[in-house]
């Protein structure tokens, strides 16, 4: 009797460290405390190389869910569809941005997830889609891809264009180039002696020059005072011809008004009185010239004027 009752002790002791056991293994496994978690989609165009299932998702570095699917995107085959079991409560916004990082040296892939405002509204799923759709952007390993790829056809269109530039003729162009820059270096530095005495002579000039800028810099003053002096003379002078101008101007005026005014006796002195005033002055020419004739005649013979011209002899044969 005693030895069953010491089965059955042993029993319930060991029922009840097993009992201890598992409720200290899920407590240490915080198998108690449940998360409840929320599904999102996000498409990459992108290689996700790297990347498993289960692979953390984290928001601005803090672990906030995991990798459930990864598949190819039964619509576009451009894309890879990663289903994604993030925390219910994480702050997922509509300007919310996932990428692929790698973590440490592993080289294992996972899914960082940033931005994010304070006043975006939270996702939501759009229309046709059973779960919200996060943006994506470019990883670093993609971005530098692309910068590499361009470079290197930039690299490449530049080679390209550079031997259609410099084809055999251009060379050749080239070598002579190269050539006469060698002799011209050559020359130079036999005439080393010749170049320093022209160097001497341009800081002596400079020299010079400086020493003539300073004595004008004293004279500057006198000089601007002349100007300004002979400015001020000038203008006078110019309002002196202005008013000259105005006074010649007025005549001119006058003398329009004037002869609008005596168009009609202008008109007929110029029809009337002006051929008369030419015959006038073609008899006053004819009796200028009688006299001048009759002076002569007096001064040549002054008898001729009490006794009149002496007869003209007969010709022969008269």
């Amino acid at each position: 009797m005693e030895t069953k009752v010491k089965y059955v002790i042993v029993g319930l002791f060991v029922i009840l460290l097993g009992a201890t056991s598992i409720g200290v293994f899920l407590w240490m496994s915080r198998g108690l405390e449940r998360t409840v978690y929320e599904r999102y989609n996000a498409y990459f165009r992108e290689s996700v190389s790297g990347l498993n299932p289960n692979a953390p998702v984290k928001f601005r570095g803090v672990d906030v869910g995991r990798v459930k699917e990864i598949v190819i995107n039964p619509k576009n085959i451009e894309e890879v569809r990663l289903s994604m079991e993030i925390a219910q409560g994480t702050p997922v916004k509509t300007d919310t941005v996932a990428t692929l990082q790698i973590q440490g040296l592993t080289g294992l892939a996972f899914v960082n997830l940033s931005g994010g405002s304070q006043a975006a509204p939270r996702l939501k799923a759009n229309p046709g889609e059973p779960y919200p759709v996060i943006r994506t952007g470019p990883s670093l390993l993609f971005r530098l891809d692309s910068d590499m790829t361009n470079l290197i056809a930039g690299v490449n269109a530049f080679t390209e264009d550079a031997r259609a530039v410099i084809d055999e003729e251009n060379r050749r162009n080239l070598r002579q180039i190269l050539g006469d820059l060698a002799v011209l270096t050559h020359t130079l530095a036999k005439r080393s002696e010749t170049v320093d005495e022209g160097v001497v002579r341009g800081a002596e000039a400079m020299r010079n020059i400086a020493r003539i800028t300073e004595q004008l810099h004293g004279r500057l003053p006198v000089l601007l005072d002349n100007v300004a002096s002979t400015t001020a003379s000038l203008k006078g002078t110019a309002v002196t011809i202005d008013a000259a101008g105005m006074e010649v101007a007025r005549a001119g005026r006058e003398l329009g008004d004037m002869a609008k005014e005596n168009r009609p006796n202008i008109e007929r002195f110029t029809r009337q009185s002006l051929p008369e005033v030419g015959l006038l002055i073609t008899e006053l020419r004819q009796l200028t010239h009688q006299l001048q004739r009759l002076a002569r005649q007096l001064e040549q013979e002054p008898n001729s004027a009490i006794f009149g011209r002496p007869p003209v002899p007969p010709g022969p044969g008269e």
